[in-house]
């Protein structure tokens, strides 16, 4: 590391902005209620959301492991076969523009899975919202453990500091600046992240053209688009490629619906909008920020691997380290500083999102925060009716903290298991089996929406319980024949379907009078 990076220049660079996040969320979390809390009152402009949820949907591992992936030989998402997935994705957004953002405005939800219990009962509910929160807390934990490798790395480990004291820092900074505010901060803190990590992007990109002798981005783009790493589409070998096309489509679409449009993490941010006009333009502009970030994230990794070819560098062994070991080692100051504030950004706009949707859900769906409570008499006051309602009010507030500050406790602990395995193929499986509790998630949903048919709820939690472990197994058993890819969720959520399909019976109808 450069002596301008030393550990403690760039620690005097994150407390700056940290004390940037946590005086925003001084401002926008002052008088703070639930509603707030929550959805941050319904009240944020459409543009505002649309340009946060960006942070929101890049993590981490999205910004170190993506342009890492562009030169692998072999494996998911080599060259620019990603983008197959974005373009997945536009199909899905549009399904939940036009069909699940309309049915969870109409419905007027805090918690999504709210739909649920209107339509199939108690137990499809709690599955549904269970489902959430155990994948989210995995999910984002182990998303949140490859930043603090990073930064353990690279900045508090050469001071001899704890890998836990590392993560205990890193999750107490996410609690200081959200447990007030909530929602309502996260969407104002997310935009100040968007744009570092972007900001990361842009300056990478321009400093390793110049390092290049590459003048501007038409020149950039020529030499990256002449490299043998430009390649978007992948038509050949369907049964064992990965990138195939198809699975990437498919895939990319019902990764879209189910980790966004079935996901209260994303789509809290989408109830935030005024109404339900405003939340479909969010959702369409965002597409479009959406295609112009991971275009961005593909060129920089072409650039990173022809600026290693040119100078010899040794490819680390691990691909997700390729834009750190550039930036800290072989660039200039400014792209280590941009590269440090960038990998933050874009775990704690994630992260800190993911927080408060599983506090909101945990609330919501498990401590029934939104029943109302009103004194059994008759003839009570409006007056004293009101002061139920504040003291009722008060207490929620501390629940609420002390659930966000469970959830943030039970990050700690998870990331630190995950550091003493420090095996990446236990970090994949766990990413794996997150992905897998997508699947019940798409078949309650379709269930719903798309057929007529009540379901013996009681029976609901043990079909969804079942099919992530039959999909695993038939995955398993067509290993050596067919590489399922990205179509992991679709298998997961027709055997959902399948199975809630068994314990199905038709609605009895009221008969017409002759």
């Amino acid at each position: 590391m450069n002596f301008e990076l030393s550990p403690y220049f760039v620690i005097t660079i994150l407390i700056g902005y940290f004390l940037m996040l946590i005086s925003v969320a001084w401002f926008t979390g002052r008088n703070n209620s639930n509603e707030g809390f929550f959805l941050a009152n319904r009240n944020i402009p459409w543009y505002v959301v649309a340009y946060a949820m960006i942070g929101t949907s890049i993590s981490g591992v999205t910004f170190i492991s993506l342009p890492g992936s562009v030169g692998l030989e072999a494996g998911v998402n080599r060259g620019f076969g990603y983008m197959q997935v974005v373009l997945g994705y536009l199909l899905g957004y549009l399904v939940i523009a036009t069909v699940l953002m309309p049915l969870y405005y109409r419905m007027n939800l805090t918690s999504i899975y709210g739909y649920l219990e209107s339509r199939f009962g108690y137990y499809s509910y709690k599955t549904g919202a269970g489902f959430f929160l155990i994948s989210r807390t995995v999910g984002s934990a182990a998303r949140m453990f490859l930043a603090a490798i990073v930064l353990q790395s690279w900045v508090f480990g050469p001071l001899n500091v704890p890998f836990l004291v590392t993560i205990t820092i890193m999750m107490g900074l996410i609690y200081a600046y959200t447990f007030k505010g909530g929602l309502k901060t996260i969407i104002w803190t997310d935009t100040i992240m968007t744009t570092f990590f972007l900001a990361a992007v842009a300056w990478t990109v321009y400093a390793v053209g110049k390092a290049l002798n590459l003048n501007g981005m038409g020149e950039i783009w020529n030499a990256v688009s002449a490299s043998k790493y430009s390649q978007v589409f992948f038509f050949d070998n369907f049964s064992s490629d990965p990138n195939h096309f198809v699975k990437q489509f498919i895939g990319g679409a019902l990764v879209a619906i189910v980790m966004t449009g079935l996901d209260q993490d994303l789509m809290q941010k989408n109830l935030a909008c005024k109404n339900i006009k405003e939340a479909q333009k969010n959702m369409f502009v965002f597409c479009g920020y959406l295609i112009a970030v991971n275009l961005a994230f593909m060129i920089l990794g072409a650039l990173l691997y022809l600026y290693a070819n040119s100078i010899g560098l040794e490819l680390p062994a691990k691909s997700d380290q390729l834009y750190p070991k550039i930036a800290f080692t072989h660039l200039d100051a400014a792209a280590g500083i941009f590269f440090i504030l960038g990998l933050i950004a874009s775990t704690y706009a994630s992260s800190d999102s993911a927080l408060t949707a599983l506090t909101t859900s945990f609330c919501v769906d498990f401590l029934n925060f939104e029943k109302k409570t009103s004194s059994s008499d008759t003839y009570i006051s409006q007056e004293d009716q009101q002061k139920l309602d504040d003291a009722h009010q008060k207490k929620q507030k501390r629940v609420r903290t002390l659930v966000h500050l469970g959830f943030s406790v039970l990050f700690i602990i998870i990331i630190r298991i995950l550091y003493a395995f420090n095996d990446s193929a236990i970090l994949g499986l766990i990413f794996k089996l997150a992905g897998y509790t997508y699947g019940p998630l798409l078949g309650l949903f379709a269930f719903g929406l798309f057929t007529r048919y009540q379901l013996h709820d009681r029976y609901i939690p043990a079909v969804c319980i079942a099919s992530p472990l039959l999909t695993w197994l038939l995955e398993w058993s067509l290993k050596s024949r067919f590489d399922i890819g990205f179509l992991t969720i679709m298998l997961n959520g027709l055997i959902t379907i399948a199975g809630l399909w068994i314990f199905s019976y038709k609605p009895v109808m009221s008969q017409q009078k002759d």
